[in-house]
C-alpha cells in the first residue's frame, strides 16, 4: 500500500507521538476492507507506539478509527485516506496521541470551549484539493470534544450512500445526519460556524482596533503581497479577508509562477499566508466588507470600512483587493440545482460523476481542461461554447478532440437546468445560428465560462467602475476616490493571472505609502 519512500517518511514522523495509539478497524468481506486492512497493518508495523486490532464495531464498514490506547475512536476514515487526504491520515495520527496542532491558542482555546456532542460526517474525493482542510478540522475538534466524532468518508468507498443522500459536490459536511455546508471551508470558518457567540466577540474586537495607516481589504496574492510590502515599511497594517487565499484556493495546478516550477493553489495560498503572518500585519480573517467611505466623505478624513457585522475599521488608506469569483450561467433551475448537479470544481467533484454523462459550459482553457480531465472518469462529456470556435489553447483542443467519449457543441446558449426536484437531469440550449431548442439529458454540469470581478460592495460607493464591475485604476493603482487603492483581478489592469496580481499588489502598496508621506495633513 506504502511505498518505500512514504513508508520511511511516516516512520520518520511517527517518532514524534506523544503516547501510545491504536487503529481500530471495523472490516467486512469486501476487498475494500483488504485494502484497509492492508493500510493499518503497514502503519503499525512503523512504531512501537502503534498498534492494531480488527475487532472494531463501526456501523460503517469498511472503516477504521484512531484512538489513544485504552479510549474509543474519535477521528474515523470510512476509506482509505491517500491522495490528497494522506497528510489528514498523519496530522491523526499525531494529534489524537496529544501533538500540539499548529493553530494559534486562541483558536485552540475555542475549539475546546465548544463543548460538543455531536457526530461529523464529511464527504470527499481523494482527487478533492479542498477536501483536508475540512477532514482536518473536523478531526481536531473530535480530538479535543470528547463527545464528539468526526468521519471521513471516501465517496468512491461508499457509492450507494453518495446515491442515496445526493452527494453531489465535496466536501459536503453532516452533523448529526444534517447537511450544515458544503465546499472548502477552514478551521476557523468551521469554528465559527458552531461558536453561536464568535459573532458578538469579533464584533467588539474589531470596533476597538486602532487607525491603520494601510488596510487592506482581501486575501488573495494581490492583498497579501500588498500587506507584506506595507508592512516591511514599518507602518500599521491590517488585512481584512472573507477568506485568505482567495481564487487560488480553488486553483489545483500552478505552473508559470517565475521560480516555482509546479504546486497546487492550496499550498501556494498556506505560504502566502505564512509570509504575511512573518511580519505585524493586523490580519483579521473571515471577514466581509460591507461598504466604504472615502477620506473626504467622513468627518475625521480617513477612510472608513464597514463590515458585514456592523463593525467598522478606520484606516488613513485602503488597498482594495477583492478578486474574483467564477461567473454563473445565470439561466432557471442553476441555483436550485447547486450541489445536486451543478458544479464548478471539476477536480473536487468529477469523481461523484464516475460512469454518468456531463456537460461543461465553456471553451476557454479551463472549459476545455475540465471536459478532458472529466473525460477520463465519466461515460461522456457534452462540452457547450456560447462562441462559433473554441478559445482554449490548440494543443488543449486538439486533445480534447481526440477523445472518444466528447462532444463539442459549438454556437449554443445555455437556457435552462432541468431537474427532477432532488437532482439535475438535462441542460437546456439554443442553437444559435436556428434559434432552435435542444435537451441533452446528463446528471452534471460543471461551469467554466470566466471570472466576475468582486466588487458588488462598492456599487452604492464613490469608486469608479468599468461596465465590467472592475475598478478603474491608473498606473500608480489609484481609484478616483482619495486615499483609495486597488489590485489584482478585481481591477480593470489586463490579464488576471497570479503572477500579474502579486506584482499590482506590491505596487499598490508602495503608492499607498508615498501618499501617506506625501499627502497635507497625513502623519505617520
Amino acid at each position: 500500500m506504502l511505498d518505500q519512500n512514504t513508508s520511511a517518511q511516516l516512520k520518520t514522523l511517527l517518532e514524534r507521538l506523544e503516547s501510545p495509539i491504536e487503529l481500530v478497524a471495523s472490516l467486512n468481506d469486501s476487498d475494500k476492507s483488504e485494502k484497509i486492512k492492508e493500510l493499518v497493518t503497514e502503519v503499525a508495523a512503523l512504531s512501537d507506539q502503534v498498534s492494531v486490532r480488527f475487532d472494531g464495531n463501526n456501523s460503517r464498514r469498511p472503516s477504521f478509527g484512531i484512538a489513544k490506547v485504552g479510549e474509543q475512536a474519535r477521528v474515523n476514515f470510512a476509506g482509505l485516506p491517500m491522495g490528497h487526504e494522506f497528510t489528514s491520515l498523519i496530522l491523526a495520527l499525531l494529534q489524537v496521541s496529544g501533538y500540539a496542532p499548529k493553530v494559534s491558542d486562541d483558536v485552540l482555546a475555542q475549539i475546546k470551549g465548544l463543548n460538543l456532542s455531536s457526530d461529523f460526517e464529511v464527504f470527499v474525493s481523494l482527487s478533492c484539493h479542498n477536501c483536508p482542510d475540512v477532514v482536518q478540522a473536523l478531526n481536531l475538534i473530535a480530538i479535543h470534544n470528547p463527545g464528539t466524532t468526526a468521519t471521513m468518508v471516501d465517496g468512491a468507498f461508499f457509492q450507494d450512500e453518495v446515491e442515496q443522500r445526493k452527494i453531489m459536490a465535496v466536501p459536503m459536511l453532516f452533523q448529526n445526519g444534517e447537511h450544515i455546508g458544503q465546499g472548502r471551508m477552514t478551521l476557523e470558518e468551521i469554528v465559527a460556524k458552531l461558536d453561536s457567540s464568535s459573532s458578538s466577540k469579533d464584533l467588539e474586537k474589531l470596533n476597538a482596533k486602532a487607525v491603520f495607516d494601510v488596510l487592506v481589504i482581501g486575501g488573495g496574492p494581490a492583498g497579501n503581497t500588498a500587506a507584506i510590502y506595507a508592512a516591511r515599511k514599518g507602518i500599521h497594517t491590517g488585512i481584512v479577508a472573507e477568506r485568505f487565499g482567495g481564487q487560488v484556493m480553488d486553483t489545483m495546478d500552478i505552473e508559470n509562477y517565475t521560480s516555482v516550477q509546479k504546486t497546487q493553489g492550496p499550498k501556494f495560498a498556506a505560504e502566502m499566508e505564512a509570509h504575511v503572518r512573518a511580519y505585524d500585519v493586523d490580519i483579521m480573517n473571515l471577514q466581509k466588507v460591507s461598504s466604504i467611505k472615502g477620506a473626504d466623505e467622513t468627518a475625521h478624513g480617513r477612510v472608513e470600512v464597514t463590515l458585514e457585522n456592523g463593525a467598522i475599521l478606520e484606516s488613513k488608506t485602503i488597498i482594495l483587493s477583492t478578486g474574483a469569483r467564477w461567473r454563473e450561467m445565470n439561466v432557471p433551475g442553476e441555483q436550485e440545482y447547486k450541489t445536486r448537479g451543478v458544479a464548478y470544481c471539476p477536480h473536487c467533484d468529477g469523481p461523484l460523476f464516475k460512469g454518468k454523462r456531463v456537460a461543461v459550459i465553456g471553451g476557454g482553457n479551463s472549459g476545455v481542461e475540465a471536459a478532458i480531465d472529466l473525460a477520463g472518469i465519466v461515460e461522456h462529456v457534452t462540452l457547450v461554447e456560447f462562441d462559433t470556435q473554441l478559445r482554449a489553447d490548440q494543443v488543449l483542443q486538439n486533445k480534447l478532440h481526440s477523445l472518444p467519449n466528447t462532444t463539442v457543441i459549438l454556437n449554443a446558449l445555455s437556457t435552462e437546468v432541468m431537474g427532477d426536484g432532488s437532482q439535475v437531469t438535462a441542460l437546456k440550449y439554443q442553437d444559435r445560428a436556428t434559434n432552435t431548442e435542444h435537451t441533452v439529458e446528463l446528471v452534471g454540469i460543471f461551469v467554466q465560462i470566466g471570472l466576475l470581478p468582486n466588487t458588488d460592495f462598492l456599487q452604492a460607493s464613490n469608486v469608479e467602475l468599468s461596465k465590467r464591475g472592475e475598478i478603474v485604476i491608473n498606473d500608480r493603482n489609484e481609484t478616483n476616490v482619495q486615499g483609495v487603492f486597488a489590485a489584482g483581478d478585481c481591477t480593470t489592469v489586463p490579464y488576471k493571472q497570479i503572477i500579474i496580481s502579486t506584482g499590482e499588489g506590491a505596487k499598490a502598496a508602495l503608492s499607498a505609502f508615498d501618499y501617506l508621506i506625501r499627502a497635507e495633513g497625513v502623519i505617520i
